[in-house]
């Protein structure tokens, strides 16, 4: 089976890497998650390499001329990239290459590899419950709450742009949905090695 790209976009505080942390556990070998390069700070419990590849502007901007990235886009005043080497490299080893970014991302991402993406957006019933979760995870100032709002409002209004949506208002429910696309992908006569599996089957006989 040739590999393709689980593409997760929605607002932050939605729930999408709960979600996404459950579905490793379940399909880890199968799985390969596109680390992103940013220039924001790390939080306190993030790692370098782990959680994202923290540059400098300048490191960021050079590998843009170097066209380094499937895609890139600016949020909250920072940049965050995703490699389209690594990308490729994991789509030809076979794997299920799992991205989380931005609607901006997705865009330009959709350009380069649309044939080979299966796009979910994630989000809460409503802003109010975005709103609550945001406020409980205690990691934004007033201005960058009211700021991050502002932006899931932006992208909600891109959802007739993705295959799925999920409204993360019970966890266990919306993991068997996100479950669910990613085997139902699997099996797609587009993603296999047809010709193989023909030739296997005559030979059967």
């Amino acid at each position: 089976m040739s590999g393709f790209i689980l593409l997760v976009s929605g607002p932050s505080g939605a729930g999408k890497s709960t979600l996404l942390k459950k579905l490793f556990e379940e399909f880890e070998t199968e799985l390969y998650f596109s680390i992103s390069s940013t220039t924001r700070l790390p939080r306190e419990d993030e790692k370098n390499g782990v959680h994202y590849y923290f540059v400098s502007h300048d490191e960021f901007q050079e590998d843009i001329k170097n066209d380094y990235f499937l895609e890139w886009a600016k949020v909250h005043e920072n940049f965050y990239g995703t490699s389209l080497k690594y990308t490729e490299e994991a789509l030809n080893n076979g794997k299920i290459v799992v991205l989380d970014i931005d609607v901006q991302g997705y865009k330009i991402a959709k350009k380069k590899l649309q044939d080979k993406i299966v796009s979910v957006f994630i989000t809460t019933k409503d802003k109010e419950e975005l709103k609550k979760r945001l406020i409980k995870r205690n990691t934004d100032t007033i201005t960058q709450l009211e700021k991050r709002l502002e932006n899931a409002s932006d992208e909600m209004k891109e959802l007739c742009e993705y295959d799925y949506l999920i409204i993360n208002d019970k966890l266990d429910q919306s993991y068997e949905a996100l479950r669910a696309i990613l085997i139902a992908h699997k099996f797609k006569t587009k993603g296999q090695d047809l010709d193989r599996i023909q030739n296997t089957w005559n030979k059967g006989e």
